[in-house]
């Protein structure tokens, strides 16, 4: 697990009458089986250093994985928790002991640890106050980043909103077309239906059926369309020589042939 680093501004719940404030900074540098603190409260400075005896000792005496007791402190330490009483009491020789309460299998519960003076509180509370101000820049430009994506989701809402009213406005010009076309067309339907509806009253009321009706429609379509003969009964009368005489031939043959079949029927009688 890499190095981590945390800083929580701590109201204390129980205020040292001695103190003027009842503020604190916490920040603190996490190990994968340590940590050390260094604590301020703008004025002066104390630190603690949790070798990994230390740290394994405690979880050993809260029965826990040194794991899981660290991640508790960091829970604790990290960020004020609602609900627990933080205290920063004189522990006598300028030493301060921390301690916050909490809850475990219904049982109120009180950690604790004691930090020493720090021998450069200047320095001590200059590097608090640079985590802070590093924090805020490092807060302060994830801000604007998340402002300018939410500014540019916030765009990108607004176009596709715009896209769909304009899209719904294109399908209701569309489908009001549509219904035109076919009310146009089923009004024709209509039209011819009742048409044709006529046109059988009409036969019906005659006493034919639809279809006698509709073939003495084709005959008189056909006679309309046959063509009539002009000429006179003379023209008509009129037969070319060669039909005649083509006529006359035929007639003689045909004659010829019936003789015949007489005649030979009576010679084998």
């Amino acid at each position: 697990m890499a190095v981590r680093h945390s800083c929580a501004k701590v109201e204390l719940s129980v205020k040292d009458p001695k103190e003027e404030t009842g503020t604190i900074f916490v920040k603190a540098t996490w190990h994968p089986t340590k940590f050390s603190l260094a604590v301020t409260d703008g004025q002066d400075a104390w630190f603690c250093h949790a070798s990994d005896g230390e740290v394994k000792l405690r979880a050993e005496q809260w029965d826990q994985p040194v794991s899981e007791y660290l991640d508790l402190v960091d829970r604790y330490l990290g960020l004020q928790q609602p609900g627990s009483n933080y205290s920063f009491e004189d522990a006598g020789n300028g030493q301060r002991r921390l301690s916050w309460t909490f809850e475990r299998k219904g049982t109120k519960l009180e950690w604790r640890w004691k930090l020493q003076p720090s021998p450069n509180k200047k320095k001590t509370t200059a590097e608090v106050l640079d985590f802070l101000l590093d924090a805020n820049i490092r807060l302060s430009d994830e801000v604007v980043r998340k402002t300018q994506a939410f500014e540019k989701l916030k765009q990108e809402a607004e176009r596709c909103l715009q896209q769909s009213e304009r899209f719904q406005s294109e399908k209701t010009e569309f489908e009001s077309a549509v219904y035109s076309k076919f009310v146009a067309v089923l009004n024709s339907k209509k039209s011819k239906l009742r048409d044709l509806r006529d046109r059988i009253a009409k036969v019906e009321s005659k006493g034919k059926s639809p279809v006698k009706a509709e073939e003495e429609e084709d005959l008189d379509r056909s006679s309309e369309n046959t063509e009539l003969y002009e000429g006179t009964d003379e023209e008509a009368m009129q037969i070319d020589p060669e039909e005649k005489e083509e006529t006359s031939d035929a007639v003689t043959s045909r004659k010829g042939a019936t003789s015949r079949g007489r005649g030979h029927k009576k010679t084998r009688s």
